[in-house]
Order: C-alpha cells, then structure tokens, then sequence
C-alpha cells in the first residue's frame, strides 16, 4: 500500500517531486497549453483554502457538473485536500437526475461547468434546501438566486488567505485517513432510483496502486484522455492513475475529434470503451487487411504502446483485429463498487475474448451460482443512506458483482451476462441476452442489438443498422431505411437482414435463437437513457420503453416452425 492516507497526499507527494515538469496539456484557441505540476497543485490549494472559506468542513459533500475540462481535475482534488467528499454528477443528466442526486447526497454546494449545467440546478433548486452555493468554471447568472462565484474568484479568495490558509488545508489534508469517504458516485441505474456508492480515499488509493504494478504505466507516458471523469473508469485509470505515475494528460477535446486528437498528441497510452473500438472496426473492417491495418496503425500513432478497455465486453473479433494490426486492447474488468478494476490483462498476460486475471491483491471468485465476487480493500463502503441495499450486496464481506462469470483453465475471467439479465423461455430454456447480443453485432450490418423474451415461447430483438455499411447494401437491394415512424418497414432490408440473423444465429441451440425483430433507424444514445455514461445499453431500460412493440410479436401465430423448439 502507498504510504501517502489520503488522494490530496498522493497528489502532493508527485506535484512537489516533479514541480516545474508538464502535469497535463489542454487545448484553447487551436493550440495545446501545459500546465505543470506545480500549476496543478497551487490550483487545487487555492480551490481547498477557498471552499475552507465558504465554510465546508471535512465530510461535507460537494457535488459537481461538468464535461471534462482542467478545471473539473483542479476541483476534485482541491475538494479532496478540503476534506470534502466529491461528488460527481455525469454532464448529460437531466434536472429532475440532477434534482435527486443533489438532495439524496446533502450536497452544500455544486461546482457547474457553463450556464446549461447551471439551468439545470436552477430548475430544481427550490427543491434541494441543503444547497448553499454554485461555483462556475464559466461565468454565469443564476439571477441573485443563490450565492454563485466563479473558479477564480475562489481561487483567489484561497490566494489571498495566503500562508495561514494553505496550512488550514494542510492540516485538514494530514488528519484525512485511508477510511474517509472520499466521493460519492452514484450507479446509472437500469431501474429505479441511482444507488450513490460510497467510497473511501483507502478504496481508491489500493485500487489505482494495484492497477499501477500491473499496468507498467509510468511517468513518461502520455495518456489522452476523454472518458468522462464522473465515471470511476475514468476517475481512477486516467486521472488517479496518471497522478500516481506521473504521466502527462492529454485532455482530448470531445469524443467527435479524438481522430484528429490521436494526431496531435501522438499519445503512449489511451483508455476507452468497447463502443469507441466497435465503432473504429465498423469503419475499417471491409477493407484489405493490410490496408486495414495501416489504416488502425495511423489512425492511433506510431508511439501507441497501450490502449485499455473496460466498462462493457470488448467483442473477441475486434480485439484479434487490432492485435493483427500490432495494438493490443489489455481490456480489464470491474465496476463502481469495486473502486474501478477487478481483474485486466496485461502486458505478458493478454488473452483475447476474456477480461484478463485478477489484479495481485484483490481476491475474485465464482459463487456457487455462477456470480462473481470480491473482497479486500478496494470494496466499497457501502450505499449512501441505504443500508438495505448494502447488505443485499456485501455479504460476509464479499461483494457480489450482480455479474455471470468463469475462470478459464489458465485463469483468466470471461463475464457472460449480468445475473438479472438472464431470463428464461417458456420452455424453460435458460437466456443469456448478452451472449446472443454479442453474437448479433459480430455481423457487419448490425450496430447494437437488444433481445427479448422472459417468459416467452420464442426470442425477438431489436437491431440498430450499422449506417456505414448498410447504405451501398440499401442501393444493391434498391431498398430503403426511410419509413414512417421510428423503424424501418421495407421487406427487401428485412429479408436481408433476417438472413444475417439466421446466420448469428446458428451457433446457438434452437429455443436461444432470435427468431423476430425490430430494425430501429436511430442509434442508443446516452441522451435518451437508453446508453450508460460508459455507453453500455440500458437493456431493461429499452425493453420496457418498446415493451409494446416487443410483446406484438408474441400476439400471434408464433414465426415460423416452432413446435421442435420446445
């Protein structure tokens, strides 16, 4: 374990060891700014001496709303040398999510990014009493509603309080212990309320030291980074991590221009998740191999040496794919209550197809029920204010995943499906839904892919069309994508597509086959609830909201020769 107790500690321990070197680099009027380490932690000084002035006292919470931007990274860390516990909203939420999770956490106060997360807690601030105070990256006008600064007006608050205010936050800093709850995240729930998962500056700091040995990450690599770091993901292998190091982070622009960021920045090591990669592949994988390759190899840069995946399984296809072109995905397992990674592979240790071996010092198993679980000290402390979900979770201090999956004869871990996910058929038949999606956006044409049928004598799907590839299909067929409403109807796209279904298909048994389906024109989107933060889909989320279009399928004759199924 570190010898720092707390994450400000650690951040101290590397800004005084590297001071006048680059911390991260971001980009403003076309070109890329450093910022060194001594820039980065006078900054979060300032913010924690600041917020000592606004009156927050260690455990109070403070939330924050923002894209990724320097100053969400200043702030998180200002927050933590301050002793308050951070927490992080995603950028996209709504003001009714905003709403709950500013009430649900007691947030005292909420740093926003622009006016439009502002709004967003305008909307709703009549109904969250606790909150004192708005901190703006941006200017904003919140119209005397509520007490609002800007960054630099408390930055320079800290500033001014010179000395004797550093060494308030000093001594704040030094008695802050590894079991003090760090931040609060709250899980993107697929159904009823977000939990806020609690977790401590000893969960995060064990996590990101384990990942460290494993990672060979080191202090002269450059990450580009563009995962929002509201997510734990991002929170500890980009930003954590990075500190841990001492690497330079790149802070890439947004996820539309990270082809041209990748260019700019030529960077050694870069975190995503499985959609970035699936989306790359659908582009490139009709071309020549050695074209496709050439194509992969410029497009991530000739000083690439590690590219991570996590937050969803990562398709086998595309990970051989990139491993022919001479880019390994180490893709690595875990989850929010896990404080970030369970188990990676690594480099020596990569397979394909599985989420690599657990990581040195976290204990993972497979329940008599097939579920995967963990112990040690990166679990987390609990759900906030609900102990009842707590001890549905922790069980004689096992942690319990809610994920299916096994070890293979070398030991490395293969997650098949969440174990809420998993239905069974009328038949009888067990389901795996994850199984059967995966098999189904193997196919060219086919972008995402929700089945359905809990309960039902046949299985049905909705598949999103890969747009890129299906459009000189559209022409071949002389059909079209265009229909009234939100999916498509022509039956020359649909005798297309139920072949290539047909052939998903065939590796399964026939009660699992997919034998009815949607073609939806629009993707999932993170807007709509129907994607994660991480963009994984929100499956039951889907299937509910379409729940009419699903259950029409089983109103009738049942498609085709099913007697033989049963």
């Amino acid at each position: 374990m570190t010898a720092q107790t707390n994450l400000s500690a650690m951040h101290r321990v590397t800004a005084n060891r590297l001071g006048p070197r680059s911390a991260m680099a971001y980009k403003s009027a076309g070109m890329y700014r450093l910022l060194t380490w001594n820039d980065y932690r006078r900054r979060a000084d300032e913010i924690a001496v600041g917020l000592v002035s606004l009156g927050i006292v260690p455990g109070d919470r403070v939330a924050m709303i923002s894209e990724n931007r320097t100053e969400w990274l200043f702030s998180d860390i200002g927050m933590l040398a301050a002793g308050a516990v951070t927490v992080p909203l995603h950028a996209p939420l709504s003001p009714k999510q905003v709403e709950y999770q500013l009430h649900h956490s007691d947030s005292r106060g909420v740093f926003v990014s622009n006016q439009v997360q502002a709004n967003k807690v305008l909307e709703v601030i009549d109904r969250v009493p606790n909150l004192e105070f708005i901190v703006s990256f941006d200017p904003i006008d919140t119209k005397g509603r509520i007490k609002t600064l800007t960054l630099s007006a408390l930055r320079q608050i800290g500033f001014q309080a010179g000395a004797e205010g550093l060494k308030q936050v000093l001594d704040r800093e030094s008695s802050t212990k590894p079991d003090d709850l760090a931040t609060i995240i709250y899980t993107s729930g697929t159904t009823g309320l977000p939990k806020g998962v609690m977790l401590s500056h000893g969960n995060l700091l064990y996590n990101t030291e384990c990942v460290y040995k494993v990672s060979s990450i080191s202090g002269y690599d450059h990450f580009l980074s563009w995962l929002p770091f509201s997510h734990i993901y991002a929170r500890v292998i980009d930003h954590f991590l990075s500190v841990m190091a001492g690497a330079i982070m790149y802070l890439a622009e947004s996820i539309d221009t990270l082809p041209r960021n990748l260019v700019e920045t030529q960077p050694t090591a870069m975190s995503a998740v499985p959609r970035f990669y699936e989306k790359i592949w659908a582009m490139l994988e009709v071309l020549p191999k050695e074209m496709r390759n050439q194509k992969l190899r410029q497009l991530f840069g000739m000083r690439i040496d590690r590219l991570s995946a996590g937050g969803a399984p990562l398709p086998k296809h595309i990970a051989e794919g990139f491993l022919e072109a001479g880019l390994t995905i180490y893709e690595g397992y875990g989850m929010t209550e896990s404080g970030c990674a369970l188990t990676s592979n690594r480099p020596g240790e990569n397979k394909p197809g599985t989420v690599g071996k657990p990581i040195p010092g976290m204990d993972v198993a497979i329940a008599p029920d097939g579920e995967v679980i963990t112990r040690g000290p990166h679990i987390m402390k609990g759900y906030w204010k609900n102990l009842e979900a707590t001890q549905e979770t922790i069980i004689d201090g096992w942690l319990h995943t809610g994920d299916v999956g096994e070890f293979d004869s070398d030991g490395y871990l293969k997650i098949t499906d969440r174990k809420k996910d998993i239905f069974v058929t009328s038949g009888g038949k067990n389901i795996s839904p994850a199984e059967l999606e995966r098999a189904l956006t193997e196919d060219v044409y086919i972008e995402q892919a929700v089945v359905y049928g809990d309960g039902k004598n046949f299985i049905t799907a909705m598949l999103i069309p890969n747009p890129q590839h299906l459009a000189p299909k559209l022409k071949e067929l002389n059909a079209t994508l265009d229909s009234d409403g939100e999916f498509a109807t022509d039956p020359k796209l649909m005798a297309f597509l139920s072949e290539r279904v047909a052939a998903a298909m065939a590796a399964f048994s026939k009660p699992e086959r997919v034998k009815a389906f949607l073609i939806r024109k629009a993707p999932f989107t993170v807007e709509s609830d129907e994607l994660t933060v991480s963009l994984k889909v929100r499956r039951r989320f889907v299937m509910n909201k379409y729940k009419e279009q699903f259950e029409a399928f089983y109103k009738g004759a049942p498609p085709g020769d099913l007697h033989e199924d049963q």
